[in-house]
């Protein structure tokens, strides 16, 4: 198996996936109100841009960083990874959570910059309310039960696929369009664009993501049971019989999430 890309490069690799990923949900929403009033059509092409634009960053990064782009999921990792030895460290969550969140901010200050916008606007958009934060609570469990529970049932090659769909269905079941990224939260702070959330909604909404992320890990808990150790589990071969040369990302190395 080889050796994992260097710490530096990785934390990189998140920074800029992250900053990608919200452009592309920044820069789609601005787009959606310069060619529709229709606020349902503007939520279509800016829900369904992030699930591209997701799946796409998910698939190329992943091989590198993990592709987590979510402080809410390097953490959760973090968490499970103590007992089974297959998680990043903390010194990786670290340098991975700071490099998520100035890729965020980064990101929508590109986007802002691409429409013609101020490059740094913070947003009036105000999201204050209990009914919201349930909706992060609950998108945020779902996506982590969704990541994880791929890890336990050797699924992680469908994460690229799956977690951006699930992702483009909670921006329509859930109360707040699913942030359900504390690093895009905050990121989506610096834009008074539609995609926008104004600071003072920030916390609470943060709150919310690491709440549900401890509730996605219960629910990973109850249908698949404790992680087993990293020392008992067995090698899965690939259909040609022979081991792989270099290791996949497992699901809970990927993220996902805006």
């Amino acid at each position: 198996m080889s050796a994992p890309a260097p710490l530096l490069r990785r934390a990189a690799v998140e920074g800029l996936g992250t900053a990608a990923l919200v452009a592309v949900v920044v820069g789609s929403g601005i787009q959606a109100t310069e060619l529709t009033r229709d606020v349902g059509t503007q939520l279509l092409a800016n829900s369904l841009a992030t699930v591209f634009g997701l799946g796409v960053l998910i698939a190329l990064l992943g091989p590198v960083s993990g592709a987590h782009f979510n402080p809410a999921v390097s953490l959760a990792a973090w968490f499970t990874g103590r007992r089974t030895g297959d998680g990043p460290a903390l010194r990786e969550v670290a340098a991975y959570v700071p490099a998520q969140v100035a890729g965020a901010i980064t990101g929508a200050v590109l986007a802002d910059a691409m429409f013609g916008k101020p490059l740094v606007d913070f947003s009036t958009h105000d999201r204050a309310a209990g009914h919201l934060w349930l909706g992060e609570v609950v998108a945020t469990a779902g996506l982590v039960w969704l990541i994880f529970g791929l890890a336990r049932a050797r699924r992680a090659h469908l994460a690229p696929l799956l977690v951006a769909s699930y992702i483009g269905a909670a921006y329509w079941f859930t109360s707040s369009t699913s942030f359900a990224n504390p690093a895009v939260t905050i990121g989506r702070a610096f834009t008074d664009t539609f995609a926008g959330i104004a600071p003072s909604s920030v916390l609470p909404f943060l709150a919310a993501q690491l709440a549900g992320a401890a509730a996605g890990l219960g629910l990973v808990a109850v249908c698949f049971g404790r992680p087993v150790a990293a020392a008992d589990d067995e090698v899965i071969a690939p259909a040609g019989g022979q081991p792989p040369t270099t290791p996949s990302p497992s699901a809970e190395e990927s993220a996902l999430a805006r």
